[in-house]
């Protein structure tokens, strides 16, 4: 049995060998072009993959009830736009963190509070990237400023951090970084507008 949003499908498991080829049937047949998987039970147990197509390995003859929880493309938008100054606000605490370990030479933890803090951005970027090409107006200078300074920051901190300057890699955290940060405040409520123009039109 292959549930969906409450609902059964037509589809049957032992039309198929094997769980990677149920889910990319399911994404092709079930009209999930703007609707994205947020949640996979097998047999009432929740299913994430420990390693790039596991699910290849998990026979479909095996499986006794298959249920995908998915919500729509829009509100996935919405739920990102909401969290997206929670994180700015991480990346601007981690980043005042960052700054005080490195002057206090506390190394080892400042450079793992920024190596995480360099990975929330990058990731950030790119959502904001994906929003943008999904609900953008058109091109946005402010966005591909802000975009390519943090994105040259970083390369900056990355270069000092291998001259091993720390007191100037905090300096370029606490002055040009965490002003950087909050430059994306407006960004993100201008994407929000953008969304809720898509959605009503």
């Amino acid at each position: 049995m292959i549930i969906i949003d409450g609902r059964e499908s037509g589809l049957t498991l032992s039309n198929y060998s094997n769980l990677e080829e149920v889910l990319s049937k399911l994404m092709e047949e079930e009209d999930m072009e703007q609707r994205i998987v947020t949640d996979v039970f097998v047999d009432d147990e929740a299913f994430s993959e420990l390693y790039p197509h596991q699910a290849e390995d998990i026979e479909a003859e095996s499986i006794g009830r298959l249920e995908l929880r998915t919500i729509s493309v829009d509100e996935m938008a919405d739920d990102v736009v909401e969290e997206l100054p929670k994180v700015i606000g991480i990346m601007a605490n981690g980043g005042i963190r960052a700054a005080d370990l490195l002057r206090q030479s506390e190394l080892a933890e400042g450079l793992e509070v920024l190596q995480d803090i360099i990975a929330v951005t990058r990731d950030m970027l790119g959502t904001i990237n994906v929003l943008r090409v999904g609900y953008g107006s058109g091109p946005s200078s402010a966005l591909e400023v802000l975009g390519d300074r943090l994105g040259e920051l970083l390369g900056e901190i990355v270069d000092v951090m291998a001259n091993e300057d720390w007191v100037l890699v905090a300096d370029l955290i606490e002055y040009e970084y965490l002003p950087a940060c909050e430059g994306w405040r407006g960004v993100i409520a201008s994407i929000a507008q953008d969304i809720a123009a898509a959605k009503a039109a």
